[in-house]
């Protein structure tokens, strides 16, 4: 079964997200609102084989990317697809495209999208 990190800092959208998922038929959920956060589960993260990360997490604070960039760092192997509510045109947006082996999905995120996602996590990588 697939073990999903969400990075999120909107508190609500990242319940809901971790709902739709489980929903969805993932394993487990394990919902973060900054990289420090995320840093703190370490293995817990790093153990999951999908991570859903928000780009921009807000003003002067790492990023989605940054948490990409640290996940990378500690061996993470899982599939990385970031969310955004920006335009393609944001800088934050336009560097995460330029990454090769992620997705851009755009926010608000439709349920159908989310099960696509499980199902390939589960099923297509191995590292469920």
């Amino acid at each position: 079964m697939l073990r999903v990190l969400v990075l999120e800092d909107d508190t609500d959208l990242r319940t809901i997200l971790c709902e739709l998922l489980s929903l969805s038929g993932a394993e487990a959920c394990v919902g973060a609102g900054s990289l420090a956060e995320v840093q703190r589960k370490g293995a817990e993260a790093l153990g999951c084989g999908l991570a859903l990360l928000d780009i921009n997490l807000g003003a002067g604070v790492p990023s989605g990317l940054d948490a990409y960039r640290w996940l990378k760092e500690n061996g993470f192997s899982g599939r990385t697809v970031f969310l955004t509510g920006h335009a393609r045109s944001h800088p934050l947006v336009r560097e995460a495209l330029e990454l090769t082996n992620v997705q851009v999905v755009s926010k608000p995120i439709e349920s159908k999208v989310l099960l696509s996602l499980v199902r390939v996590g589960s099923h297509g990588t191995g590292t469920a």
